[in-house]
């Protein structure tokens, strides 16, 4: 096929008019869409921290009490079945070492959640303690800004005099 045909092929195929895609409003079938300028800024409260902290760290616990039982009694029996010759010990051996690794990995992420809603706990508290210092020290700066050495809005005379100019001019 030679380049001219491809093109004829190609200009009989193509859509002479440009089609846009669009989302009607209403949200489709997962709700309303939600458009940050209309929500306003994210606002998380010490007892929502405190909710997902709680939840992760009760989590752990519970698969450190009831997720680990069967790791012993699988190793044990996957021992067993390798010893009298069966091929299924070391499949369920597999299975046991797979467990046990994505159960520390859950187990991870539980206690870094945990550990982390109760840090930012902190930083934050201590974020707000900073403000109201900085806060606190820039009313102090605005006060001495408000000794004033002329009248508002006129020129500022300070240190003139040493140059021997006239204040005021």
């Amino acid at each position: 096929m030679a380049w001219d045909e491809w093109e004829e092929l190609k200009a009989k195929h193509e859509p002479t008019s440009m089609q846009l895609n669009s989302v009607p409003d209403g949200g489709g079938s997962y709700g309303p869409y939600v458009v940050p300028s209309k929500t306003g800024d994210l606002k998380v409260g010490h007892g929502d921290l405190v909710k997902i902290g709680k939840s992760a760290h009760e989590l752990y616990n519970q698969l450190w009490d009831k997720a680990r039982v069967s790791i012993p009694s699988s190793d044990s029996a996957a021992g067993n079945l390798t010893k009298q010759g069966f091929d299924l010990g070391s499949g369920l051996q597999h299975v046991s070492n797979r467990w046990d690794e994505q159960l520390k990995s859950l187990m991870d992420a539980c206690a870094q959640i945990s550990n982390h809603m109760q840090t930012t706990k902190k930083v934050h508290a201590g974020d707000e303690h900073y403000i109201q210092r900085q806060m606190s020290s820039i009313d102090a700066l605005d006060a001495g800004f408000d000794e004033r050495v002329g009248e508002p809005g006129a020129k500022n005379n300070y240190g003139k005099q040493d140059k021997g100019e006239k204040p005021g001019g």
